[in-house]
């Protein structure tokens, strides 16, 4: 009797051993075996309503594997602080499918909260190159794009035809065009998102890789910020609020802010996503009509946006992992993929969709939002990307408001974050 239980404990330890490797094996490999049944899908708030059909579409057709939409607060610091209760040791482990902010990706991954993916899975090849960076870590697939942005320069067309000028190119034609052309239309010149949030962040990062600088490199292991590129492209947004082509207000602009000042005929030029344009030109607003949109300018030519958009990834402790990436898959679809555009405003990843005519006719702005993401680039990617956010937007808002020289300012920031690399 006690070999007889001898041997039972021991058939039992193989079993526990060969679940756990068979666990640890879907987490590996993203679940490409097995692993089907119900899902949730956890996202920030829905304000266009579109993705509940879509959802409905996916459960109509799999029964076995309906999705439950989680909406969670629109903020994305709150949406990301949700998720990460969730998803770290000790959370209630509730979501199986996230949709996540690109610049997430690398935190997750690193702190090992969602699983890598296999590559075969998905159509990486029609996507927009530039996006997937986003959706990489250490070298591997953590995630798949799901929907791109990238910041455009809106433009009050009919003032510009009146002055006989084309649309800025150049960091030089903007502030000229700021300085003069606004004030005799009772325009104030530029804004873009200049509160000190995840806004400022976008926006200074631009404005340095316009210049040819960089923050970080080796995903956050190096801090490349201190460079005469850093210096000119802080220097430039500092100059605008010192010279007041940029009003002060704008220093306490997020996207919503910078946007209904500009369609309510009070800016020459804004920076902004999209979606702006599009409020801009629908009915009931001021500039209806009167909106042009360009590449964002740099210091010699056209400059260089931040990537924006959001990726969906696998939790690391996903009940039904195949579903989940059968979820994905499904989301990025060429069909899917067009009614997140046609439904929901959104800018879609995959490249053909930026040259069919019927959606070009109905979305003017896709040509011209496909050049700016093809040529963009990611945030500074780190594990502690939160910590790195907040302090580009510290120093930089400092050297706006005049509180510290744009050279200060950038070594300042390269201190802070050469700290937090060590930590």
């Amino acid at each position: 009797m006690r070999w007889i239980h001898a041997a039972g404990r021991g058939l039992l330890v193989l079993v526990v051993i060969l679940t756990g490797y068979a666990a640890s094996g879907a987490r590996a490999d993203g679940g490409a075996t097995g692993g089907r049944g119900p899902l949730t899908l956890a996202t920030a708030g829905d304000l266009t309503g579109y993705l509940g059909p879509l959802l409905a579409g996916w459960n109509r057709a799999h029964p076995a594997e309906k999705v439950t939409l989680v909406e969670l607060p629109d903020s994305a610091d709150e949406t990301r602080a949700q998720m990460a209760t969730d998803l770290r040791d000790g959370g209630r482990h509730r979501f199986d499918v996230l949709n996540i902010d690109v610049n997430w990706t690398t935190e997750f991954a690193a702190a090992g909260w969602i699983r890598p993916l296999p590559r075969d899975r998905f159509p990486l090849g029609a996507l927009l190159p530039p996006v997937v960076d986003t959706a990489t870590y250490d070298g591997r697939l953590y995630a798949v794009p799901y929907v791109t942005n990238a910041g455009l320069l809106l433009y009050r067309k009919d003032v510009l035809a009146a002055e006989g000028v084309p649309a800025p190119r150049t960091w030089d034609e903007l502030e000229r065009y700021a300085e003069t052309i606004a004030p005799k239309h009772g325009l104030d010149g530029y804004a873009g998102q200049f509160l000190p949030y995840e806004g400022l962040t976008v926006n200074a990062a631009e404005a340095v890789y316009s210049a040819g600088g960089s923050i970080l490199g080796d995903e956050g292991e190096r801090v490349t910020v201190d460079s005469a590129a850093a210096r000119e492209g802080v220097g430039f947004l500092a100059r605008g609020v010192r010279e007041g082509w940029i009003p002060r207000d704008a220093l306490a602009y997020k996207e919503e802010e910078s946007k209904r000042a500009f369609q309510d005929g009070r800016l020459l030029f804004l920076r902004n996503w999209p979606y702006a344009y599009v409020g801009a030109s629908a009915a009931g607003s001021k500039v209806a009509g009167k909106v042009g949109a360009v590449p964002l300018p740099g210091p010699d030519g056209p400059g260089t946006s931040v990537l924006g958009g959001s990726n969906l990834a696998v939790g690391a402790h996903a009940r039904h992992p195949d579903s989940a990436a059968r979820l994905i898959a499904y989301l990025t679809s060429e069909r899917v993929q067009r009614q997140v555009l046609t439904r929901g405003a959104l800018p879609p990843v995959r490249a053909d969709l930026y040259e069919d005519p019927q959606l070009v006719a109905a979305f003017p702005y896709l040509p011209t939002l496909r050049e700016s993401v093809l040529t963009a680039a990611p945030r500074p990617k780190s594990p502690r990307y939160d910590q790195v956010s907040l302090a580009v937007q510290a120093v930089v808002h400092d050297a706006m408001a005049g509180r510290q020289t744009p050279e200060a300012a950038v070594r300042r920031l390269a201190r802070e974050l050469a700290a937090l690399s060590r930590r």
